[in-house]
């Protein structure tokens, strides 16, 4: 389990979901915090569907969070470079997200890291979003069925379930 203080891809900020973690990703990597593993990925990957969706450079967000504006002001400077997205457009981008790895391009990447992390029997892990959950030690939410969002987190995002949240794990389990 990972602990580094990532907030989960669920959390939304300005309604969209991964946006917030990516400006994680982006301060604990200016700190120097962030794991190597996570580094190599800095940029691409869901970084990259986020900058391309919002139709902006990654390397802006990255001005953006190291010039030290709030979140707020970051999502606001990226929607008045970029493109704000429509309530519709934003739904389509967290339906998409969330689904990450459920029957798609990514199932394989999927099953590779749940094998790689001693998780193949967890049946529940069936999107990447819950993969980045349980390895980060939170509970796997199930949300890819249902649609609902997520509960709350240490970040004070509300939904349903406990699923974000984080857990402790002993070497008993």
């Amino acid at each position: 389990m990972r602990e580094f203080g990532l907030r989960s891809p669920y959390d939304k900020l300005g309604g969209l979901f991964y946006f917030g973690r990516m400006l994680d990703k982006i301060r604990s990597h200016a700190k120097g915090e962030l794991p190597l593993e996570y580094e190599v990925n800095l940029g691409k990957g869901f970084d990259e569907k986020c900058a391309t969706f919002l139709r902006i450079r990654y390397e802006l967000v990255v001005e953006y969070v190291n010039d030290g504006l709030n979140e707020g002001a970051i999502l606001e400077s990226c929607f008045g470079m970029g493109h704000r997205p429509s309530e519709a457009e934003i739904y389509m981008w967290n339906e998409f997200m969330r689904k990450r790895g459920w029957h798609d391009d990514l199932s394989e990447t999927l099953e590779s890291q749940k094998k790689k992390e001693a998780m193949l029997s967890r049946s529940e892990i069936q999107t990447m979003f819950q993969f980045i959950d349980a390895d980060e030690g939170r509970l796997v939410n199930d949300n890819h069925i249902n649609g609902n969002g997520h509960s709350r987190s240490r970040y004070g995002r509300t939904g349903n379930g406990l699923a974000g949240q984080r857990i402790e794990t002993s070497a008993a389990l």
